[in-house]
């Protein structure tokens, strides 16, 4: 079994997110951000208010999906960053 195939495995498939979650993702392609800057982008993005309820459990699904990793900045503050998967 290949690397990709093994990583395939672990993570759910691209095609499996959400275009939410999608988005959040190339989002964070780009560099890593804290959850305010996700926020903002994806509000410029869909001309609307997100809503923190849809944001925040997403990010933690793509943590937990291995796709995103989160780190601390701060008491109050996390890092989301892409991962190699």
């Amino acid at each position: 079994m290949s690397e990709a195939q093994t990583v395939t495995d672990e993570s759910r498939a691209a095609s499996d997110l959400t275009a939410f979650q999608q988005n959040i993702l190339t989002i964070l392609a780009e560099e890593p951000m804290y959850g305010l800057a996700i926020k903002r982008e994806l509000e410029a993005y869909y001309g609307s208010e997100v809503n923190h309820g849809r944001l925040y459990p997403n990010l933690d699904d793509l943590v937990d999906d291995g796709l995103v990793e989160k780190s601390e900045l701060d008491k109050r503050t996390n890092q989301y960053e892409l991962t190699e998967a």
